[in-house]
């Protein structure tokens, strides 16, 4: 069996963390060759002694001259990048065969997209890649060649339970619907005049989930759901009306599938995001991941409930971003960011955050996107607008990607 080399984009998040332990749990499968993070040079550095890559990219220049001196000084051969050219150079190492991208934000979609026509297997958890480059980014995946697998827990759970060779074309598979579960986050059950006044801890206490603060956000505003409709429409090539999305507070249920014959096929387990990186890895066999096993009988029972789009306005705003089409979602995105941020730098209170994305939907310019430049363009005047409807200087509205 030969190993597969991998490049690992995102190495010091959390999926990065769960990655490298699936890995070393598969040393006569698998390998982690190439390594690309942000600014996080203590983290990276420990990466680097414990994988051994050929070559480390970081996104700032300083840390990588940081990162380099350490892996010197530990006699670590691994070769060190700095600048975003340098992530879609690890992107494309010619001594890897896949791809799992998991940079957070803007910064992930040149790489990712740099992947694709690169024809690597990719195995996707930038949100990014699809949510901002759309039909950009699966065009280049069919003219690359490239293979993709979600690794997201409800996209990869969606992927488990379509036919095996589903090629984005649900009347032929007989997909009548998509269902995406959500845990409905922290606030789930909190009285709505409280909201004004959550705090950024308490918005990052996801009860199910372990997870980076903006993602944890994310969840409870359910942005981060609105964003996976999004990214499920581009997928799967399921049109939004047949995309719905189910609370779900035990987490048991990633996402199911509903066919035309009245089947509806689920993919379950403990929350654990080394359960669909390793299905990812191995896809289509399967291995070990390090997840405990999940016992139906002490869960008891699985609950399920519509999703309140007053409660949770940014799911209403997804669906409208989808509906818009051109670059709405992009300036969601964008908008979303700069609200997040500003959020957990205890700038704004937490029902701003929907605030500043309806804004930024209703004042971006509407265009199409035909290249990167163009989506980067469309988050350049969203975080502005977005600064502006907050009051907040135009540093505040700097992108992930920066």
């Amino acid at each position: 069996m030969s190993v597969r080399n991998i490049a690992l984009l995102g190495a010091t998040g959390s999926i990065g963390a769960s990655t490298i332990d699936v890995v070393a749990r598969h040393p006569d499968r698998f390998r982690i060759s190439a390594v690309a993070a942000h600014r996080n040079v203590e983290r990276l550095a420990e990466v680097c002694r414990r994988c051994r890559p050929e070559v480390a990219a970081m996104l700032d220049p300083a840390s990588a001259r940081e990162l380099e001196k350490l892996l010197a000084a530990d006699r670590i051969p691994t070769r060190v990048l700095a600048g975003a050219d340098a992530l879609i150079d690890v992107a494309t190492w010619n001594g890897t065969d896949t791809v799992l991208a998991a940079i957070v934000g803007a910064a992930g979609l040149a790489p990712t997209l740099a992947a694709a026509r690169a024809g690597k297997r990719i195995l996707l958890a930038n949100k990014e890649a699809l949510v901002i480059g759309g039909e950009l980014f699966m065009r280049a995946v069919r003219d690359g060649g490239a293979m993709l697998v979600p690794i997201d827990s409800e996209h990869n759970a969606v992927f488990q339970c379509l036919p095996h060779g589903y090629a984005r074309d649900p009347e032929a598979a007989g997909v009548e619907r998509i269902l995406l579960t959500a845990s409905g986050g922290p606030f789930r059950t909190r009285d709505l005049s409280d909201l004004e006044h959550v705090t950024p801890d308490q918005a990052c206490a996801h009860p199910r989930w372990s997870m980076g603060r903006k993602i944890s956000v994310d969840s409870a505003t359910m942005m981060n759901k609105g964003l996976e409709v999004i990214e499920a429409h581009w997928l799967f090539g399921v049109a939004r009306e047949r995309i719905e999305v189910v609370v779900h507070p035990e987490s048991v249920v990633h996402s199911l599938v509903e066919y035309r014959d009245g089947s509806v096929l689920a993919q379950l387990g403990n929350p654990d995001m080394r359960t669909p990186i390793a299905q990812a890895l191995a896809s289509p066999q399967r291995i070990e991941s390090g997840a405990r096993r999940l016992d139906l009988a002490q869960v008891g029972s699985l609950n399920f409930e519509r999703p309140d789009f007053v409660r949770f306005p940014c799911l209403q705003l997804a669906y409208d971003a989808l509906d818009a089409g051109g670059c709405a979602s992009i300036a969601l995105n964008a908008a979303n960011e700069v609200a997040v941020a500003a959020f957990l730098s205890g700038r704004i209170r937490y029902p701003r955050i929907p605030a500043a994305c309806a804004t930024t939907l209703e004042r971006v310019s509407s265009r199409m996107v035909a290249s990167v430049e163009d989506c980067l363009a469309v988050d350049a005047e969203a975080r502005r607008i977005a600064c502006e409807a907050l009051r907040l200087p135009p540093s505040a509205g700097a992108s992930l990607a920066a």
